[in-house]
This record gives C-alpha cells, structure tokens and sequence, in this order.
C-alpha cells in the first residue's frame, strides 16, 4: 500500500478564516520588521568605519543568516495562511528542511564563535589583536557556514528515504523534521536515532563551548575592582548572552529528544519562537543594548 508522494499539505495554525487573517497579519509585520532590522545592522556596521572589529563583522554574518533562516519558512507559512490549498511539493518539502537544518546549524556554530570573540576581548585583551585577526575571522566565519551546510545533508537524506503512504497532512506550518517523522509509515527508529544523535551534538557542544566562554568571562568581570568596569564590560557580551539564552531554550527543548511525541500545537507553538520570533529579536536586542551600534546608527 506504499505510493510515491508527490506533495504534502500543510495543515497550519487553524481552520477559522479570520483567526488566520490574524496570524498573516501579525506574521507579516513581524516578518518586515525583521528583515528591515537585519539590514539596518549589515548596513550600518559595513558604512561606519569604527564597526569594522571581529564583533561587528560577526553581528553582520549572524544578521544575514537571521534573514535566510527566517526566510526559509515564514513567506510560505503566509502563503498557506492565504490559501485555500495549504500545500508543499516533496522537493520543496525536502528542500526547506535541508536549508531549515543547514541554517539553524550555521547559527549554533556562529553563536559558539561569536561567544569565543567576546571570550578573548573580556579574559585575553592583550593577545586579543594577535588571536583575531582578519584571517582567523574569515576561517571561523567560513567554517561556521561549511560545517552547517554539510550538517543538513544527513537528517534531510534519511528523512526523503522514508515511505509516506496516501495521507500526506502534516500537522505543521512548515516542513519539520518531527511530523515528517509521525507522517511515514516506514520504520522511523533508524532515521530518529541518528537525528537524535546528530542534534545532541551539534547543539550539545555549541552549546557547552558558548557556556564554557561566557563562564570564563564572568569570572573575569567578577575580578574586575570598580562597578562600572564591571558594568561596562558585562554590558559588551549581555546581547550576545540573551540571544544564545533564548535561541538554545527553544532548540533544545524540541531536537535533543531520543522520541518525537511532543503535542502538535506545543510543537508549533515552539518552532514559532525560533522560527520567527527569535529572528525578529536579534535586531532589537543588539541595537538597544549597544552603545556603539547606536551611536552609529544616529551618524
């Protein structure tokens, strides 16, 4: 009884026509909203010279992810708001999870080196000027978006040799890996094995490295004698610390699980935190927090 899916349809948020002009409604400012603030940062930090440091050039990297990533899901998720016919090609579907694992991978990574940046700035001032340098930025930039990229081809490549049988309704906004999995009707525990694996180690060790950084840097503002030094230098990394605070919250919570049974509605209640709320607060935490950026912002 197994036949080749050609699409998936997407059963969404809800059913009711004007709780669903609701959600394109708020879904859209918040989807202009972030898009217009992560270019405002690219922009920003590549006119004003006195933003050309690692931690800037960085922001501007991880801004432009935030754009992809966000980009990834949000259009069609308004698209199928809209539409009578909520519905995803397989390809497309196999497409959007590769670039949403590939995206979200690059920005474990990105996160991880960004905290090591703030690292040697706050605990390493004196060899800070020697360890980043333009070359070790473009590696660590370079290698955080090549090891996300090829994160992406495993989980995408088990998932897409699944069989799905003639019910194809995936109780989502967007094709993500854990109702793809309750979709099948093949055997999952391989595909869910290695997938559980393969995110506690991404995640785990971004995680653990981003934690290990900024353990060390309070320990070094602990050591600093006057409040305002203190003040000073915790406010540099208390951004970034917000970001990976929230952004991990949510990830970990829904991918370094060994079974995929989380309730439907919690599952998409979750994804829209990192999918497109997360996004939105990049921008808004970096340019409100930091006394240089705004600066720069009024120039």
């Amino acid at each position: 009884n197994i036949t080749a899916v050609l699409e998936f349809r997407l059963l969404g948020f809800s059913s009711n026509l004007h709780c669903q002009i609701l959600l394109f409604t708020v879904f859209l400012v918040i989807y202009i909203l972030t898009i217009l603030g992560n270019i405002i940062i690219i922009l920003v930090v590549t006119l004003e010279p006195r933003l050309h440091s690692p931690m800037y050039k960085f922001l501007k990297n991880f801004s432009f992810l935030e754009v992809c990533y966000t980009t990834t899901i949000v259009p069609k998720m308004l698209a199928n708001l809209l539409a009578k016919r909520k519905s995803i090609s397989f390809s497309g579907c196999m497409a959007q999870l590769y670039y949403f694992i590939s995206l979200g991978a690059t920005e474990c990574y990105l996160l991880a080196v960004m905290a090591y940046d703030r690292y040697l700035a706050v605990c390493e001032p004196l060899h800070y000027g020697v360890a980043m340098t333009p070359e070790s930025y473009t590696r660590l930039t370079v290698g955080s978006w090549v090891t996300g990229v090829f994160t992406g081809f495993l989980p995408c490549l088990m998932v897409s040799r699944l069989h799905f049988c003639s019910y194809n309704l995936i109780d989502h906004f967007f094709c993500d890996i854990s109702p793809l999995l309750k979709l099948s009707c093949s055997d999952t525990t391989a595909a869910e094995t290695v997938i559980f694996i393969l995110s506690l180690l991404v995640l785990s060790s971004c995680f653990l490295l981003t934690l290990v950084s900024y353990l060390l840097i309070i320990l070094s503002i602990l050591k600093i004698p006057s409040a305002s030094g203190k003040r000073i230098t915790f406010s540099t990394c208390s951004s970034h610390l917000a970001v990976v605070t929230i952004y991990y919250g949510t990830m970990i919570s829904m991918y370094v699980r060994p079974t995929y049974n989380l309730s439907s509605e919690l599952n998409k209640a979750i994804s829209v935190l990192y999918t497109v709320i997360t996004p939105l607060l990049n921008p808004v935490i970096y340019s409100l927090r930091n006394k240089a950026f705004k600066k720069a912002l009024e120039k």
